[in-house]
Order: structure tokens, then C-alpha cells, then sequence
């Protein structure tokens, strides 16, 4: 398995369980008080900035047995990325689509930050399954 399969499985991995993290310190606040009203700002910030740090550090352990990358992975790199851009645009359109109706900043946020790791999932499978199956003849 090369380094960028390997990394590829991190990031993919942390981008699910920094949602879990994040839905569940959320949901459990809000059961004192409005959804839209819980403190989603810290703990957003702070499951972004550990999701980050995680992925470095792992990185960094992954790439210290050495690694060979090639075009292959260049190509699934690319493709997944094309993929997984989707989501930002998605989340992107509809963040905006809630300022103008002038939804709460929770709502904005939340649905920016879903798209982010949205992305990074849809990317990360994608990835993935060019691994396993290859890009020629790929529908996707």
C-alpha cells in the first residue's frame, strides 16, 4: 500500500470521526437548551484544529517508513479531489442560499462545515475505490 493510500485512509477515517465528535459534543449541548443556541463555535474550531494536527502526525509516522509515489497515484489524487469538490461547491451554494433567507449563523456554519467534510469523505472513497478497481472505465 503506498504512502498516499495509506494517507488517503487517515484523512478519510478523521474526516468521519471528527463528524461523530463534533454531532455528538453538539447534540449533547443542545439537550439543555435550542439547538441554534448551543456554543457550536468552539467546539467546530477545536475538532477542525485536532482533525489537522492528527492528520499531520500520522502523516508524518506513515512517511517515515519511506515512500515511493507515481502517476498512478498522481491520477487517483486528482480524481478524487474532482470528486469530492462537489460537496464544497453544495456546501458553498447552500450556506449562501441561507444567508439571504437570513438563517441563523448555526445553520450557516453547520452547513459549511458539512460540505467541508463531506468532501473530504466523498474524496476519500473515491480514492479509495480507484485504488481498488483502477480509472479506466470508471463511471462516476
Amino acid at each position: 500500500m503506498s504512502y498516499e493510500e495509506k494517507s488517503t485512509w487517515v484523512l478519510g477515517v478523521l474526516a468521519v470521526v471528527a463528524l461523530a465528535v463534533y454531532a455528538t459534543i453538539t447534540l449533547a449541548q443542545s439537550a439543555t437548551m435550542p439547538l441554534t443556541e448551543t456554543p457550536y463555535v468552539a467546539t467546530m474550531l477545536w475538532t477542525i484544529v485536532g482533525s489537522i494536527a492528527v492528520s499531520i502526525v500520522i502523516s508524518i509516522a506513515i512517511g517515515l517508513f519511506g515512500h515511493k509515489s507515481d502517476q498512478r497515484d498522481r491520477e487517483f489524487h486528482a480524481f478524487g479531489e474532482r470528486v469530492g469538490s462537489g460537496f464544497l461547491v453544495i456546501g458553498g451554494l447552500a450556506a449562501l442560499i441561507l444567508a439571504w433567507l437570513e438563517a441563523d449563523w448555526f445553520w450557516i456554519a453547520n452547513v459549511l462545515f458539512l460540505g467541508f467534510v463531506l468532501s473530504a469523505i466523498v474524496s476519500s472513497v473515491a480514492k479509495l475505490v480507484a485504488y481498488r478497481r483502477g480509472l479506466v472505465g470508471a463511471r462516476w
